[in-house]
């Protein structure tokens, strides 16, 4: 009885062998594996952490840190021809999408905070920034201060939009707001003269500055109206499939290679961004490296 006990057993490890036991745990890793296909979120006009190259397809600094943890993902499922379906997001669209199962992953230029946390995960920061203000070169303005009467430009539902308008409020200045669904939009408004000033995150603003006609033309000016740490978004309450981009970006940041991957990108960059690594993020990598 009990040796037919353990074939019995036997078999059923054979026939669940095909699918490891940690993607049975995992709802994502299981219908990645059932499709064959993992969903890439990614935005358009990130740059440079996510936008599009002149073949149309998604590329940056974020795309890269995605590509590696797929790279894992492959490893995990031991599919090595896992197909990568790339779907673009908004700043309105990200969330619902990858809470709803469309994505499997958001690779953007996000900020992990704890509102958003509710319905989506994070991976580890990877990225550290801030609110600031996007101007012509000639224009008198040197900070929210001076926006009395001026109009400003912001992205709609983003972290963006909240600090600036409160940063406005608490100064009680009067800010005539033009809200735009994404960066290139923003732009264009400031360049026609529909708005004094775009705003989001400085990081983003010199991205959008680099790959103007006339780079030299614009200025960022202002503190920080905010504090925003980026991450990669993966779906809420899965641990299995979380570890493994955790486990994937802590291995870049204890080995060196995101900073690399990060100096590709901003030191100075194909756009010519030319950012070298903060303290504040060199410090970051070093405390998120884990150990095994």
């Amino acid at each position: 009885m009990f040796k037919k006990l353990l074939l019995g057993m036997a078999a059923i490890a054979v026939a669940a062998g095909t699918t490891p036991a940690f993607a049975q745990n995992s709802p994502t890793l299981a219908k990645i594996k059932a499709a064959g296909t993992i969903s890439m979120g990614h935005r358009e006009a990130s740059v440079p952490f996510s936008y599009m190259d002149k073949d149309g397809k998604p590329i940056g600094y974020s795309i890269d840190i995605c590509m590696l943890f797929i790279n894992e993902v492959k490893k995990e499922l031991n599919i090595p021809d896992l197909k990568i379906k790339y779907v673009p997001v908004t700043s309105q669209t990200r969330i619902p999408l990858l809470a709803n199962g469309t994505i499997d992953i958001e690779c953007g230029s996000t900020t992990n905070n704890l509102t958003r946390a509710k319905q989506i995960d994070y991976l580890p920061v990877t990225f550290i920034t801030g609110t600031k203000i996007l101007l012509k070169k000639d224009s008198s303005i040197k900070g929210i201060e001076d926006m009395n009467g001026k109009t400003v430009g912001l992205s709609l539902g983003t972290t963006n939009e909240k600090a600036f308008k409160a940063a406005a409020a608490e100064l009680k200045i009067d800010v005539k707001y033009v809200m735009v669904k994404d960066h290139p939009q923003g732009m264009l408004n400031l360049e026609s003269g529909r708005t004094d000033a775009y705003s989001t995150d400085d990081v983003l603003l010199y991205g959008l500055a680099s790959t103007s006609k006339d780079p030299a033309s614009w200025k960022v000016v202002g503190k920080f109206l905010s504090y925003d740490p980026y991450g990669i978004m993966v779906p809420r309450n899965d641990s299995e499939f979380r570890l493994i981009g955790t486990r994937t970006i802590a291995d870049l940041m204890r080995s060196g290679e995101l900073e690399k991957i990060y100096d590709k990108w901003f030191n100075p960059g194909p756009t010519n961004i030319n950012m070298p690594i903060s303290s504040d993020l060199k410090k970051a990598f070093e405390i998120q490296a884990l150990p095994h």
